[in-house]
């Protein structure tokens, strides 16, 4: 009885320690990756569906999960109210509604919403921002559905809409306000909304990046693109460690990074596609010497839907829907299939990579040299925001609900 109970309680434990929040925008290494082993691969509308819950209202923001919680955002039409979601991790009820700001919906692309930046949390705090009017909005609330605070760091103004997930470093908010006027990154005290910091940017051009930080070259990096450049910052401070002009105007996906390459890859954009990739030793001003590898083959740029890196590989999808497999240290490509056309990011879990097209199709693929697919997965609605993994589930937003797929006994044979 004592080893069948010590069994149980080291399973439960192991189990426990291998699962981890997505508790931000591409999850908790902010590229995303999952370290997590059980994971589903298969699913349909009907199959291996833990639970369907439908979300009031329009967003293309991903679901964030910490323990048994899951947050979302929504914009509502019909109050013009900008909400945020609180729904119970294992049943799908919805707990708590709140209307952060109501605001007249500003004009955007139609492949944007009116609520399209991720939530992020630290455990104690959910941080949303949205747009009203002309005012960039950032709030905090606890799990418990009540406001701590309301900030208004910035003027925000394009006609593309609003798209800035909040990014979380030691005790700030950072949100990136590239825009069409007086652009710039912010930094928030996560406990009052106090400006901490507060970068200008160059060229006052619209771009929706989310950084990334990685310890690299010996310093703490804030890298992003966007403003005509690629630039890397102190995000402690907001100071400028380096700083590439161009190649392209405006951008959408993140930059992620490959360790065993030890470069940085970005895709972007528009007017012009340009995949690089790029060191992270410079200083100052820096030019092509930092450029390891470059593309400008349409078929292999992204522009909304961010890459990830893999093992030894790179993968990105472009809008159109080519997927592409590269060697991360040569930009050598391994290989090119078609999976529909793309608007969520890529996210990865034991070793696979899951591409989830406008269509509600996910296609779950191995990386390597040949294109090797796991599964076709229809969701049953069309998807436009990126998938989240936590604690052997995947999380995914459809046009009208937010779904909880589980794992099985049948999907783990068909790993």
């Amino acid at each position: 009885m004592n080893n069948t109970f010590l069994l149980l309680a080291l399973l439960a434990s192991t189990t426990f320690a291998s699962a981890e929040n997505w508790p931000a925008w591409r999850g908790p290494r902010r590229d995303g990756t999952s370290a997590e082993k059980s994971v589903p691969v298969k699913w349909s509308a009907t199959e291996n569906i833990v639970w369907k819950t439908p979300i009031p209202g329009v967003g293309h923001s991903s679901p964030i999960v910490w323990n048994d919680r899951v947050f979302v955002v929504s914009a509502i039409p019909d109050s013009e109210g900008r909400d945020l979601l609180s729904l119970d991790a294992k049943s799908g009820k919805v707990l708590w509604q709140h209307t952060v700001v109501k605001s007249p919906l500003e004009k955007k692309h139609k492949l944007n919403s009116h609520a399209s930046s991720t939530p992020a949390t630290d455990g104690k705090l959910v941080y949303v921002a949205f747009l009203d009017v002309q005012d960039m909005v950032v709030a905090a609330y606890d799990f418990d559905g009540k406001q701590q605070w309301l900030v208004r760091p910035g003027k925000f103004k394009s006609v593309h809409g609003f798209c800035s997930s909040p990014l979380l470093h030691k005790d700030k908010v950072i949100v990136n306000g590239d825009h069409d006027g007086e652009s710039y990154l912010v930094a928030l005290n996560r406990e009052t909304g106090e400006t901490l910091w507060k970068t200008p940017r160059q060229n006052r051009t619209r771009s929706y990046c989310v950084p990334i930080i990685h310890e690299l070259s010996g310093r703490t990096q804030m890298i992003l693109s966007g403003d005509k450049s690629v630039a890397s910052y102190d995000p402690d401070t907001g100071k400028t460690h380096w700083y590439l002009r161009g190649p392209t105007e405006q951008f959408v996906a993140s930059l992620v990074y490959n360790p065993k390459a030890d470069l940085l890859f970005m895709t972007g954009g528009f007017p012009e596609h340009h995949l690089l990739g790029l060191k992270h030793t410079g200083s100052g001003i820096i030019g092509t010497n930092e450029i390891a590898w470059h593309h400008t083959k349409a078929s292999y740029v992204s522009y909304v839907p961010s890459p990830i890196s893999e093992g030894d590989y790179f993968l990105v999808v472009s809008d159109t829907g080519m997927a592409n497999c590269f060697v991360a240290a040569t930009g050598e490509l391994a290989w090119q299939e078609k999976v529909g056309s793309h608007h969520a990011s890529l996210v990865s879990a034991n070793g696979l990579v899951y591409f989830l097209a406008d269509d509600g199709v996910t296609t779950v693929v191995k990386p390597g040299p040949k294109y090797e697919v796991i599964a076709r997965n229809p969701l049953g609605e069309s998807s436009f925001a990126s998938p989240a993994i936590s604690n052997g589930r995947l999380f995914l937003r459809g046009e009208k609900s937010l779904f909880c797929i589980g794992q099985s006994s049948v999907a783990q044979a068909g790993r």
